[in-house]
C-alpha cells in the first residue's frame, strides 16, 4: 500500500437535486495543497454574482491506496467522479 492524496471538490448550485463533486489524486500533500490553493484562488476571483449562485469548497484527504504504477505521470488526474 502507498499513501496518496485525494483532492475532493464539492460544489452546490441553487435548485440542483444534489451537490456536484469531483476528485483528483496527487502523490504528496504539498502538490495537493498547491492545487487546492490554485482552485480556491480561481473561485475567489470570480464575480460576486457567480459566488452567490455557486458554493464551492475543496479538501485534501490522505488515503492508503494500492500501488498506482503511473502515479507520477498522472498528477492531478481526474478520477471521473
Amino acid at each position: 500500500m502507498i499513501k496518496i492524496w485525494f483532492m475532493l471538490i464539492l460544489m452546490s448550485i441553487p435548485n440542483a437535486p444534489s451537490i456536484k463533486y469531483n476528485g483528483y489524486i496527487y502523490p504528496n500533500e504539498e502538490e495537493c495543497m498547491v492545487a487546492k490553493y490554485a482552485l480556491m484562488e480561481s473561485y475567489n476571483g470570480k464575480s460576486t454574482e457567480y459566488k452567490l449562485t455557486t458554493q464551492m469548497d475543496s479538501f485534501c484527504i490522505e488515503f492508503e491506496s494500492f500501488t498506482i504504477k503511473e502515479l507520477n505521470k498522472i498528477k492531478g488526474t481526474e478520477l471521473g467522479a
